[in-house]
Formats: structure tokens, sequence, C-alpha cells
């Protein structure tokens, strides 16, 4: 009888190894810090920008305005955002035909936070070395100190950051109350606590998990990239073979492009995936080269068609303007030249002409016909105005109730309107039934701020 076969567990996926990336110093770190400075700068400080008396940024879903300095966007506005929303897309389609995945590396909010949480993490628990040495340790009083206070640090930059995100939908300054006060809505509680929660998770746990499993973008940058893209590539003929010996080749081996990396890839190995472009694989094999007397180089910003071809810096310049990176571009600037037209010329005056349909029309005293209107008006300027309103399309056409209505900065209002027009006129020369007419309403203090509605005037027969 035959021995029974053991069991055996066979994992579909590898389990994850921690990754410590090595700190580095050089041209590109500084250019990923000043990103960082810039973009946390904006974010953190623009909620508390003032703008003619009330927040310069603010997405006010309640009463449905958004206010973007000295513009103000109503949901009617909508195409605005989803015209944002393409110029950034174009933006990123352009960038990466030129640059590979240069968003990634330098501003993108993953590599960015995560880049804080690291620095948190290198200030408390030391260096590559210390922090691989405590995780190997066991349980102890230090250890558990330090992780402790990582964690609270964590979790404090992790809770500003959610606070900082809901002050751009509720005023920061009545959310800051809020929450001193334990006064806050339910849904501002949950936004705070869900957006740190997710960026705890993100920058402290998940990291370079986050690039590899869950962003899209690495699964399709592919698609925008092309021989003249300019990637991290290493220079195989000048560094192999590779070795701590004088065998030939530049690359002396001691791995420090692959310990700095946070994505814990060799870039030796040729491009991956995985790699997200920061460059500080280029930082730490410069730095080498110059300890050991080599030219820089070895691993550089270059393009597949430079490396294969050995084209000099000059010529993959000449490269960069090629047809499809001229699309891209003439697509943005043509894109966003019409947005900016569109709102530079963009009139702060909306006007909505709904019938009573109660009353498809009527006859009053004297014999006119009489046709009863709601105009939905929006001064979406922050200044209050006065307007005029006015109807024509029918001979006698007028208003038989107030013509001058004044809104305050950025109010709604309904103006219930009534127009008439003698009948016996109207029905003598075959005007029964629907007759288009227009209301017109212009500002009496400015008469640029005007706006035209077609509506329906109906003649009993």
């Amino acid at each position: 009888m035959n021995a029974p076969v053991p069991e055996q567990v066979i994992r579909m996926y590898e389990k994850r190894q921690p990754i410590h990336p090595r700190e580095t110093d050089g041209r590109y770190a500084r250019l990923r810090w000043l990103c960082l400075w810039l973009t946390q700068l904006a974010y953190y400080g623009t909620p508390w920008l003032v703008w003619n008396g009330r927040q310069a940024v603010l997405f006010d879903l309640g009463t449905r305005k958004f206010y973007l300095f000295g513009l103000v966007l109503w949901p009617q506005d909508f195409i605005y955002l989803a015209a944002l929303l393409i110029i950034c897309a174009w933006g990123l389609f352009l960038v990466t035909a030129v640059a590979g995945r240069v968003w990634c590396g330098f501003a993108c909010p993953q590599t960015v936070y995560t880049s804080i949480f690291l620095w948190i993490e290198r200030r408390i628990e030391g260096s590559r070395a210390a922090r691989i040495a405590l995780d190997r340790q066991g349980p102890s009083a230090r250890k558990f100190g330090k992780r402790v206070a990582k964690h609270l640090a964590w979790g404090a930059v992790a809770l500003w950051t959610g606070f900082t995100f809901v002050g751009y939908f509720t005023p920061v300054r009545e959310l800051g109350t809020g929450i001193a006060t334990l006064a806050l809505g339910p849904w501002e509680w949950f936004w705070v606590l869900f957006y740190g929660f997710a960026t705890y998770g993100n920058a402290g746990w998940l990291r370079e998990q986050v690039c590899k499993y869950m962003c899209p973008y690495a699964r399709f940058q592919s698609a925008m990239f092309d021989r003249d893209t300019l990637i991290i590539t290493y220079d195989t003929g000048r560094g192999e073979p590779r070795g701590k010996k004088a065998t030939g080749g530049a690359c002396i081996d001691c791995t420090m492009c692959v310990q700095v990396c946070p994505a814990g890839i060799d870039i030796r190995n040729g491009l991956q995936y995985e790699c997200i472009g920061c460059a500080a694989c280029v930082d730490a094999c410069n730095s080498v080269m110059d300890k050991v007397g080599q030219p820089r180089g070895l691993i550089r910003y270059s393009t597949d068609r430079a490396m294969t071809a050995n084209l000099a810096p000059a010529e993959i310049r000449q490269r960069a303007l090629r047809p499809r990176v001229l699309a891209y571009g003439a697509a943005l600037l043509a894109i966003t030249l019409a947005v900016g037209f569109a709102l530079a010329t963009r009139t702060p005056l909306k006007m909505d002409v709904i019938r009573d349909r109660g009353s498809m029309g009527r006859e009053v005293d004297g014999g006119a016909i009489e046709n009863v209107y709601r105009l939905q008006i929006m001064n979406t300027s922050e200044q209050p105005h006065r307007y005029r309103i006015a109807a024509a399309g029918l001979p006698g056409l007028a208003l038989a109730t107030d013509d001058v209505v004044a809104l305050a900065a950025t109010e709604t209002r309904a103006v219930p309107v009534r127009v008439r027009v003698p009948g016996e006129a109207l029905r003598g020369a075959g005007k029964t039934g629907s007759n288009p007419i227009t209301f017109t309403l212009t500002a009496l203090d400015d008469a640029r701020l005007a706006v035209e509605e077609p509506a329906v005037f109906i003649v009993p027969r």
C-alpha cells in the first residue's frame, strides 16, 4: 500500500516582503522635496485663504455653490468641471509621453504622503539598518514605544489631512470649531475619519502595494510610451559585467539602487511596471560613481532609442517634439484656450422660464389674454444687482407685475410674472394657440449683464 502523500499548500501570491528604503540625497531627491512642499502648502493652506470675506476655495454642497477665488460656479456650470478633468487628463498624457511616470515619482499624492510617513519613520526608528534590525527583534518595551510613537505621528498627519479635505466642502473655520466643541454633523465626522484612515492605510501600510496593484495608471501607462519617452534606464553596455572588483564594468554591484527604491525593484533588470520614475536610484548611483571615481550617469533619465542608438543629450531633446507629443500639446492648448475664453466671457446671470401649468392662458378684465410664468433668476456674481424684466414677441405684450427685481450677491429667486396681450388684436391677426415670445433680463447698473430666454404664450381659441 502506497504511503499517503503529505498535504501541500500552494500559495498563489508571494508573501509581501517589507521594504525599508534607504534615505538618499541628490538633485532628484531635492526636487522631490520641493514638489512635496509646494503641493502640501497648496493643499493644507488653500482652505484658509480668504477672498471677499469668505473662504477662497469652497465647494459648498449644501447651497450648491462652488467658490474658486473670484469665480462662483453653480450646478449648471458642471461643464467647466468636466472640462477641467479633460485638461488634467490631456496634461497627464502629454507629461507621460515626454517624461514617463514623472508624475508618479514626484507629485502623486500616494508618493507624497508615503515620503512624509517614511520621513517620520526614519526620525523615530532610525536608518534603514536600524529599522530592519527593529523588525527582527522580539517584543520589547523599546520596540513597543517606538512603534506607538510612529503610529501616533502617522495618525496625527492622517487626521489633519482628513480635516483639510473636509475643509474644502465645509467652511474650514466652522469645521475647526465643530471639532473643538464635538458639534460636527455625522457626515463631517465620517469623511474626516474615512479620509484620514485612507491616508494612514495607504501611506503607512500599503505603500508600494497601491502603485503595484491598486493604481490603474501603472497598467495603462505603456500605451502612452514609445521609444523616445524618458524613463529611468541602466546603461548595460557601460555597467556590465558588474562586480566589486575591476572586471571591466562600471557597476560595482553595491545594490544601493535597490536599497533606495521605494518599490524594491532592481532597475538593472530593465524597465518594470513597478518603477514610478522617482529617480532615487539615479541619485544613489551617482553618489557611488563619485566615490569610485567613475563618471555619473550609469543610471539616468534616457530613452530606449537613445540607449540602443547611443544618442547624445541634444539628439534626445530633438526627438522630444515628435507627432504624438505635438498632438497631445495641441489638444491641451486648444481645450485650455476654449475653457479660458468661455470663463472670461461668461455672463454671471442665469434665468430659466417656467410656465404655470395650472393656467395655460386665460382671459382677464378688459378682454386681455394673460399667461403666468415663474422666472428662476440666479445672480451668480458676488455683487448685488437690480434687474429689469421685459417681454417681447407679440403686439401689445406687456408685464402686469413689477418689472424690477433686486437680488443679493449669489442669490437665487423664483419671481412670478404675469404677461398680458390685448385679446382682440391677437384673434384678429390669427394668433390663437401657441406663440413664441422672449423674456429679457438686464441689470440696471450694467447693461452688459443681460440674458434672454425663449418662452411660449398661449392664446385660447
